[in-house]
């Protein structure tokens, strides 16, 4: 029998580049087709806005978001496969539309495999609405799976 895991309070912080290896880890857990380490150093490099979740000291979850242009891209969002569930990512969502609306974006984009319905679920609870499919965009066994382009509009423009 699997023991749940119960919640305890985390926090979210920047992304640090000596969390760049915990990072990975998730993502390699989380994905088949998962992003390099280097990747995520890149990110940092680039200067996106990079943040985690943080429990107990151990980093269990992550964000990249890119901003650009009055637009924000959020690239990735992930909690490792342990600690789903206890609402780490509705809260690393709500930092990273913080970070997004602080940076005076107008719209914040994603794109998210379709078959991954409870991350759909959060983005519609937070007022994401589907706009689009990209065909083939992801690596899948076997193939190429498509992504759900989904978009949400923060900041009204004038005129």
């Amino acid at each position: 029998m699997i023991t749940p895991i119960r919640e305890i309070p985390a926090h979210v912080r920047s992304m640090l580049h000596d969390d760049v290896p915990e990072v990975s880890d998730i993502e390699r857990r989380s994905y088949e087709f998962p992003w390099s380490h280097g990747v995520f150093r890149d990110c940092l490099l680039a200067g996106y806005q990079c943040a985690v979740v943080e429990r107990e000291g151990a980093v269990v979850g992550y964000a990249v978001l890119s901003v650009a242009a009055g637009e924000a891209h959020i690239l990735n969002l992930c909690i490792d496969p342990m600690y789903r569930e206890l609402g780490y990512g509705e809260r690393l969502l709500d930092e990273i539309l913080s970070l997004a609306d602080d940076a005076e974006v107008r719209e914040i984009f994603l794109e998210v495999r379709p078959s991954n319905e409870k991350a759909i679920a959060l983005y519609r609870k937070k007022g994401f609405r589907n706009i689009a499919y990209r065909p083939a965009y992801y690596q899948a066994t076997g193939g190429r799976e498509d992504a759900a382009v989904f978009s949400k509009t923060l900041k009204k423009t004038s005129g």
